[in-house]
């Protein structure tokens, strides 16, 4: 079961940078799209509807702002939007789709704590409030995937100049410690399970000239798992050669159960 994520900053721009063409040669059976900042009757019918996927839509209110979707091969037995946060569900921020496998997919695009730390209260009320969602789900599904962008990062070895970074959003000591109390609540950090300690391994950039090229970035993004789905855990993986975003997508894939 090969699960993609990406933060594709606006999907109709994405659109017209190959997407189309990249999501078939992925070949995923999940893909799960962050900050597509459009609606559905805004893309052509061949993204809004790919040929052999179901598709589960949750853009924001605000035109042009975040927005997520999944799209999959196999029809959902579960599906729902947001996680019941008044102000924040009408961001359009989660979509969640569950399957017979028993296997349950939560795509999230986490809030930015922004410049000056405005939405850091809001961004931790969020985390936490997504922590209690995955236990509720975890009532009806045995294998939890959490992917999205979480605009954190999580350890030092996570962005480039963590030093000069201590409070920059995204790096807060908050948000980093709530990311270390999520992993020890139960869940796992994929790419890291793989790949303990390998640095340099990146999944978003500033636009400025020559930082990408230079490597200069954060992992941000992820696919966090359960305990059991870790028992099939068959790889993790960041893309950074796909280009189109200042974010690259993110895999994983697990075995079939």
């Amino acid at each position: 079961m090969k699960i993609v994520s990406w933060n594709v900053n606006g999907l109709r721009a994405v659109e017209k940078k190959g997407f189309a063409q990249w999501f078939t040669s992925v070949g995923a059976d999940v893909m799960c799209l962050q900050e597509i900042k459009a609606h559905p009757d805004q893309v052509p019918v061949t993204v809004r509807e790919p040929e052999g996927y179901h598709s589960v839509w949750n853009p924001a209110r605000k035109p042009g702002y975040s927005g997520t979707v999944i799209w999959s091969k196999e029809k959902p037995v579960f599906q729902r939007l947001g996680m019941g946060h008044e102000l924040l569900d009408g961001e359009g921020r989660v979509v969640t789709v569950g399957f017979k496998n028993d296997t349950c997919v939560v795509n999230a695009y986490f809030p930015n704590s922004q410049r000056e730390h405005q939405r850091l209260g809001l961004k931790i009320e969020f985390c936490n409030r997504m922590r209690e969602y995955l236990g509720s789900l975890e009532k009806s599904f045995s294998r939890i995937v959490l992917c999205g962008d979480y605009n954190i990062a999580h350890r030092p070895i996570d962005l480039r100049n963590p030093k000069q970074n201590e409070m920059t959003a995204g790096f807060l000591k908050e948000e980093r410690e709530w990311m270390e109390y999520f992993l020890n609540s139960g869940y796992v950090d994929t790419f890291r399970a793989h790949h303990p300690e390998l640095a340099g391994q990146y999944t978003w950039w500033s636009y400025r000239p020559g930082v990408r090229e230079k490597n200069i970035g954060w992992r941000i993004d992820y696919h966090c798992i359960n305990a059991l789905a870790q028992e099939t855990l068959v790889s993790a993986q960041i893309h950074p050669e796909v280009l189109g975003s200042d974010h690259c997508p993110v895999s994983v894939e697990l075995a079939k159960i």
